[in-house]
């Protein structure tokens, strides 16, 4: 086609002329060629669908992609599948790359008495039951700042956070109190957390103990055991472009604010069947 094409634009031979020397029909070659046009047409249309999608979730995987753009593909006729998504993403080069973190917010080395894992074992079956609680940093020009993140355990929603200029307790516990204010939670809600000062400190288990919620934490060095936290705190920063570096700790706010609302209402989990962490939790509620 490329030769046909050369050769007409140049006027070096019609195509009538160039598809004889190739020993092919021109009904074989125009229809080739409105099999080529339609394709290019339903890619550039699937590449609008991606633009549009990332224009709210910067880096959503190509996995999530295909179900999001799904329905719109379908109303237009057009059927294509995750591999193709990928080869089309990766032919215009974009494909998401992750980044991974380099930063320690955990401090373990401290005098306050350390909780067992309670949730090691336990079956996961509705809201509220386990909390999951981690910090993150968050970059700025004058230097970091730092996220402290609650996240139901089964909904993967995110129920309390807070964003602070230091690794000091108030963060964790305005986090805490946000989520305890917002989420109906019965005697026995579990809060898990890694073994840091913050979720060890008196007060912040004195808070714990006064709504009646059960304190679990990692083993010493065993940071998969607070993984979905973690897990969070990479989407945050690898989906949503939390890993930039703000001018100052209000920019930080507001970006960290919608993140969050477009991770809650928005994004679709594997784990969730492909479900968001907001519809997931008001609709397993008690």
């Amino acid at each position: 086609m490329k030769a046909i094409q050369h050769n007409k634009t140049t006027g070096l031979a019609s195509t009538k002329a160039t598809c004889e020397l190739f020993g092919i029909h021109r009904d074989a070659h125009y229809k080739y060629l409105n099999r080529f046009n339609k394709k290019q047409a339903q890619h550039s249309l699937i590449i609008e669908f991606v633009k549009q999608e990332r224009s709210v979730q910067p880096r959503i995987g190509t996995r999530k992609l295909i179900k999001t753009i799904k329905d719109p593909l379908s109303k237009k006729g057009i059927k294509f599948g995750r591999d193709a998504l990928f080869n089309l993403l990766r032919e215009r080069k974009m494909l998401i790359r992750r980044k991974k973190p380099n930063h320690k917010t955990t401090d373990s080395f401290h005098r306050f008495y350390k909780y067992n894992n309670l949730i090691k074992d336990l079956e996961i079956i509705k809201p509220n039951q386990v909390w999951v609680s981690d910090i993150t940093y968050i970059r700025t020009v004058k230097g970091f700042c730092y996220l402290a993140l609650i996240t139901d355990l089964y909904s993967r929603k995110i129920i309390g956070y807070d964003i602070s200029d230091s690794l000091e307790l108030k963060g964790c516990l305005r986090a805490l109190q946000k989520a305890q204010r917002q989420s109906r939670i019965k005697s026995g809600t579990i809060h898990h957390s890694d073994r840091g000062i913050q979720y060890c400190s008196n007060l912040y288990v004195k808070a714990l103990k006064q709504k009646n919620m059960l304190i679990s934490m990692t083993e010493e060095n065993h940071c998969y055991e607070n993984a979905v936290a973690e897990r969070v705190n990479g989407i945050l920063k690898g989906e949503f472009y939390l890993d930039e570096c703000f001018t100052n700790l209000e920019h930080a706010k507001r970006a960290v604010k919608n993140a969050i609302k477009i991770y809650n209402n928005k994004r679709m989990h594997l784990s969730l069947n492909f479900n968001t962490p907001d519809m997931v939790h008001n609709l397993n509620l008690n």
